[in-house]
């Protein structure tokens, strides 16, 4: 056995990942993204009351505070029953990962079939788990901060060879985890509708630009990265603590309106083109639970450069990287009115990216930036060397020129109005059981009228 399976082996010995594991949770037992081995955190609502943490279990969601109140969970200190009372994740990414931990193993405890607190909480499940599809979930952390990166090498060279055939990368892509300052207070949670942007666009030859609804609306399928633990202003990260610092993940949707965008983005960079709406998925799933589908990072091609010093470390090189397939589905108006289910437009995997998350965090403190609790980092698009793992429409259609057909008869360019774009990610890997995050989804509305 190699010390690569070894280390992961070890990690997956974990009394919480234990594949022969059952709920009381008739439903977390069968195909799911939600087994008792994942246990993802989120904040839901029950009719107009406030928001409340919980743990998403199977088609059902595991009340926190309740569990607390109602004796279930003894040992939890008073800083962890403060924190799950909050409307936001805020408060519990402060209290760092032992925390998060003690949620993990306790959440596991409560819901195991074969447990003695398993079995009370079963006899008093009223009140303290909710069926999904009877609750509100809500953005489940209060993002300070939210920094977009461009961390897949597939992605860039695809967009590059639309512009500089010759020389699709620029000289610091394999040098440097390129990203851009994005606008935290459009993050949306998944379920929210989003409206088409209006801006400024110039057409090929026209004398002068125009205002206009965007005419070329994109996704970008990428995993977020919420950051847990703060570091101190002036004070980087070093590239073996980095992973720390990093609480979970969600499923990210970066719109763009690329239109906008090859407008503006010279000489700084995306700015209106992608301010208008970020989706994110409603439950985190925490470091903890994807520690059985951590891998390798792929190898760099030869004559790539070594990462330099303060970016490379071979515990990140060997297990940096997350196994996460990443789906990407459309269903238009005219699927919804006749019945047809979304069709699949493309399916990634994360592990395929250039940097790690440890990379990107590490890259981001090095000059000294401070990051909170809440801070959100995206990956940027995750795409794959395959035409069917380009993460958006702009590589999938080869900017608009090999239209995608819908069962309909329909053909999309990019996104019109009425359609919903759907994401899904899944981790599996021998000897664990597979876990999801859930979806990430958003309809398109019409652009408002007589705007700018």
């Amino acid at each position: 056995m190699s010390s690569l399976s070894l280390e992961v082996d070890n990690r997956v010995r974990d009394s919480t990942h234990d594949p022969t594991l059952r709920s009381w949770i008739e439903s977390a037992n069968s195909s799911t993204d939600f087994p008792v081995q994942n246990l993802p955190l989120g904040v839901f609502r029950v009719a107009e009351e406030a928001g409340r943490v919980g743990v998403a279990i199977g088609d059902s969601i595991l009340d926190l505070s309740a569990a607390i109140a109602r004796g279930l969970w003894a040992s939890a200190g008073g800083d962890i029953a403060h924190a799950v009372r909050q409307p936001s994740l805020n408060a519990l990414m402060t209290l760092g990962g032992d925390a998060r931990r003690a949620i993990r193993h306790a959440a596991s405890d409560l819901l195991r079939h074969d447990t003695e607190t398993g079995r009370r909480a079963r006899a008093q499940s009223a009140g303290l788990v909710y069926a999904a599809g009877e609750v509100t979930m809500l953005r489940p952390v209060a993002v300070g901060d939210y920094t977009d990166f461009y961390a897949s090498v597939h992605h860039a060279t695809n967009v590059g060879r639309m512009m500089r055939p010759d020389n699709p990368l620029l000289p610091n892509y394999k040098w440097i985890p390129i990203g851009y300052h994005g606008r935290a207070s459009s993050i949306v949670v998944s379920g929210t509708p989003v409206r088409r942007p209006r801006g400024q666009t110039k057409d090929e030859g026209a004398a002068a630009p125009t205002v206009r609804p965007s005419r070329r609306l994109d996704y970008e399928a990428e995993v977020g990265f919420y950051v847990g633990k703060a570091n101190v202003l002036g004070e980087p990260v070093g590239i073996a603590d980095a992973p720390a610092h990093i609480f979970g993940i969600c499923l990210l949707n970066d719109w763009s309106a690329r239109d906008i965008q090859a407008w503006e983005y010279q000489p700084l960079g995306p700015f209106l083109a992608k301010s208008f709406a970020t989706t994110v998925s409603p439950w985190v799933v925490t470091m903890e639970a994807l520690e059985p589908f951590r891998t390798s990072v792929s190898p760099r091609p030869a004559g790539d450069p070594e990462p330099l010093p303060y970016l490379a470390d071979a515990g990140d090189q060997r297990t940096g990287a997350v196994d996460l397939t990443i789906e990407v589905l459309l269903q238009s108006a005219k699927m919804r009115e006749v019945g047809i289910a979304p069709v699949r437009l493309s399916c990634g995997n994360a592990r395929d990216l250039y940097w790690t998350p440890a990379q990107l965090l590490a890259h981001h403190t090095s000059a000294g930036c401070n990051l909170g609790p809440g801070d959100l980092l995206g990956s940027g698009t995750v795409s794959g060397p395959e035409r069917e793992s380009r993460g958006c429409l702009l590589e999938l259609t080869w900017r608009g020129t090999e239209p995608v057909e819908l069962p309909t008869g329909e053909t999309r360019r990019f996104l019109e109005d009425g359609d919903e774009v759907i994401m899904r990610g899944q981790c599996a890997a021998d000897g664990a059981v597979a876990i999801g995050c859930g979806e990430c989804r958003g309809v398109i509305l019409p652009a408002i009228r007589g705007a700018c």
